[in-house]
């Protein structure tokens, strides 16, 4: 029971490639028309879409990451019977950050000041009061902190998922591997705090506006990335377990607890998307309402308001009593819901700063994000085969097993 061996399902395997294969179809027409089209929108479009897929994707599988220090740092049970999910995800985000970082690489030193007007020389004033915010909006300092950034994300990744494989072939009771996946989970909560939950959000997404900023953006990045990683997880549990009768250990209890923190960070991530929302509209400052006026009056307001029907009103209403977050094809479409909404949120976060009023939804960004979900699909599935599909030796295995919540 404690070895089960995941072999990939042959319709999985043609799933992912063939939408590895629209991806790639699509990237490459893509850039077949970027270099054959005049038209400085189109070229702009082609960008902004890769921009808000690779940022998207890659905060999606660190979220998995995040979630495993976490546990680890709780020294949390409950997750240890299907720890392998999060540490597969986790462990492919090396990935998504080099995709990321030759995306984000190639805008800033091509000069694409059509994403990030900031590098047109003089667009923030050479002042005092923007001193600092011109070191921080700089070649040098984003190409440095960037490339860092996306090697440390890299490396915890592996490193905590490298730990797990290890602790399965110790001895039985032995916990030094144990307590060092605990130092390293120390180790990455605190550069996440330097990272995604402060200045990666401002660099990368927020920046778009340069002009604009809010103290609370990091965080409402870091609610989306979170709640979507657990709903990802969600839905490798559920197939594993339902579909394909792996993971017999894992109970209802353990579905009914990832349920609960879909629930709970949806409300989350609502508390502050509406504190954000709400301060702005408020003060009506000019300087910070241009934000939201292109958002909720412009071409995108269906995106404005399809957010908060996928991302509050349908997980709170159907997650909201007890047996449907026991229910596995209940939290499966809920959290294949969060997913798309919290798709659409990155998509409203990026392609009004840079498309501006030129909104078009076309073939390319539906092909985009078909190669991404097909990549994440390979990534992982071929991960899990490496291993065990549940941890060996695991000191906390025992109580996950009995695990009520």
């Amino acid at each position: 029971m404690l070895n089960q061996e995941f072999k990939i399902p042959a319709k999985l395997k043609t799933t992912s490639l063939a939408l590895l294969a629209i991806g790639v179809i699509t990237l490459l027409a893509g850039i077949f028309l970027l270099l054959m089209s005049k038209d400085q929108m189109d070229q702009t479009r082609f960008w902004a879409s890769l921009l808000t897929n690779s940022i998207f994707f890659l905060l999606l599988c660190l979220a998995s990451v995040f979630i495993l220090s976490a546990t680890s740092l709780a020294q949390a049970a409950w997750i240890v019977t299907f720890r392998r999910i999060p540490e597969s995800i986790g462990s492919v985000v090396w990935v998504f950050a080099l995709i990321a970082g030759i995306i984000l690489l190639t805008l800033v030193w091509t000069d694409n000041t059509n994403i990030y007007a900031w590098l047109q020389d003089g667009y923030n004033p050479k002042n005092s009061l923007n001193a600092l915010k011109n070191i921080f909006l700089s070649k040098p300092f984003f190409t440095i902190w960037t490339i860092l950034v996306l090697v440390l994300w890299s490396w915890f990744g592996t490193k905590i998922y490298q730990l797990s494989i290890q602790q399965d072939k110790e001895k039985k009771g032995d916990t030094k591997i144990y307590w060092k996946n605990f130092n390293v989970s120390a180790g990455f909560i605190f550069v996440f705090a330097l990272t995604l939950a402060s200045t990666i959000p401002w660099l990368w997404i927020m920046s778009l506006d340069s002009h604009w900023f809010s103290t609370m953006f990091s965080w409402y990045t870091f609610a989306s990335s979170f709640v979507s990683g657990m709903s990802l997880i969600l839905i490798w549990m559920v197939y594993l377990k339902k579909d394909n009768q792996y993971l017999d250990i894992v109970n209802d209890e353990h579905i009914h607890d990832v349920g609960k923190f879909m629930f709970a960070f949806s409300i989350f991530w609502t508390y502050l998307w509406f504190s954000q929302f709400m301060l702005i509209w408020y003060a009506n400052i000019p300087e910070e309402t241009v934000y939201f006026q292109i958002r909720m009056n412009g071409p995108y307001k269906i995106f404005f308001w399809v957010n908060i029907v996928l991302n509050f009103v349908a997980p709170i209403l159907i997650l909201m009593p007890r047996p449907t977050k026991r229910n596995y094809f209940v939290v499966t479409l809920v959290a294949v819901i969060i997913l798309l909404g919290h798709w659409i949120d990155f998509y409203q976060m990026v392609m009004p700063s840079t498309v501006k009023e030129n909104w078009h939804l076309g073939w390319y960004e539906i092909g985009i994000v078909c190669g991404f979900i097909g990549l994440v699909i390979y990534l992982v599935s071929n991960k899990l085969t490496k291993a065990p599909l549940v941890p060996q030796n695991n000191p906390m295995m025992k109580e996950s097993i009995i695990h009520i919540s």
